[in-house]
């Protein structure tokens, strides 16, 4: 319905943008949104699914695909000397979604699983200890070789420019970060100053 004449808010169209997982909700998307977002635990060979997902969506209306913008939601985590410790973050986070993965949307998230390449023996673990522990529990049973395969954008300023750079590559066009760990101030301050003007060697 239309907004009261009287109503203050804001006069210019608003992007409309879905959020999809599987494949018809993300054809959508190509096909009526400004925009799609994506979950967590969303990696480049996923963005290269969606993005076909849009391409699929949007011959159906007759659109360009690179109308629609591909938003990605991805684990964070950044700190300016210490690659584990800018890890660390983003490995506590990843426990939490890879738990619930397994415990409340195991269908709908089979395709991120796939593109990611993990197994259910994989994220098992991980979700009994969520149950048991919480998510630091969760946290200790994520593995380096799980964390990798879950491609966050975490560790020094340089590790997150290759991974951001990798998502571009991929088709993301704008990025979501799920900013996890200590002093998340300072770790926006890092994303923010040395990723975008270039001084992530000095910093």
């Amino acid at each position: 319905p239309a907004l009261s004449a009287e109503a203050h808010a804001p006069r210019w169209p608003v992007p409309v943008y879905v959020a999809g997982t599987a494949p018809m909700m993300q054809q959508i998307g190509g096909e009526i949104g400004d925009g799609l977002l994506t979950p967590s635990i969303t990696t480049p060979d996923y963005v290269r699914y969606t993005a076909g997902n849009i391409r699929e969506g949007a011959a159906k209306s007759g659109r360009p695909a690179d109308e629609v913008d591909l938003g990605c939601t991805i684990l964070a985590s950044i700190h300016a000397t210490d690659r584990d410790a800018g890890r660390d973050g983003a490995r506590e986070i990843g426990g939490m979604y890879l738990a619930n993965k397994v415990q409340n949307i195991q269908g709908s998230a089979d395709v991120l699983l796939e593109s990611a390449g993990i197994e259910q023996d994989e994220i098992v673990p991980v979700a009994e200890a969520m149950e048991r522990g919480g998510r630091l529990a969760a946290k200790a049973q994520v593995t380096d070789s799980l964390l990798d395969k879950c491609k966050p954008i975490a560790g020094t300023p340089s590790d997150c420019i290759e991974a951001i750079e990798e998502y571009r590559d991929a088709g993301c066009t704008h990025i979501m970060l799920e900013l996890w760990g200590e002093n998340r101030l300072e770790q926006i301050r890092l994303f923010g100053e040395p990723l975008f003007t270039g001084n992530a060697e000095q910093e």
